[in-house]
């Protein structure tokens, strides 16, 4: 049985394929390869890395793959917002998959915070 529990894997599934949508929509040049790219990297690993974390040995393994998630929720976000800024794409088409990012990092802060409270906790007893 997995640690993780709610909705946050099927959340971070569905974003990444939000993000593998959006790619399509960046300008065909090298700006556009370059950031979709990076958005790429960034945004379909947090899945990838919660997979890892709900299958990890200790807690201490755990919080480590749920805090480079969450580090990589705060990359996507960045890279939306380059892509706004920028101009690459109508904001409209950001508004949504950059407020998930947000979503996802603090739900990924709280997770990752949680779980080394209980870690201390531990240690303590």
């Amino acid at each position: 049985m997995g640690r993780l529990v709610g909705d946050v894997q099927q959340r971070a599934m569905d974003f990444a394929v939000a993000i593998l949508d959006l790619t399509d929509a960046l300008p065909h040049n090298v700006k556009g390869w370059e950031v979709g790219r990076q958005l790429i990297r960034a945004g379909t690993s947090i899945g990838a890395n919660l997979s890892e974390a709900d299958h990890a040995l200790t807690d201490a393994d755990f919080a480590y793959k749920a805090s480079v998630a969450r580090k990589e929720a705060a990359e996507t976000a960045y890279w939306l917002e380059i892509i706004t800024r920028a101009g690459m794409v109508p904001k409209e088409q950001t508004d949504d998959i950059a407020t998930e990012a947000d979503e996802l990092v603090r739900i990924l802060s709280t997770i990752v915070r949680k779980t080394q409270e209980h870690i201390e906790r531990s240690r303590r007893s």
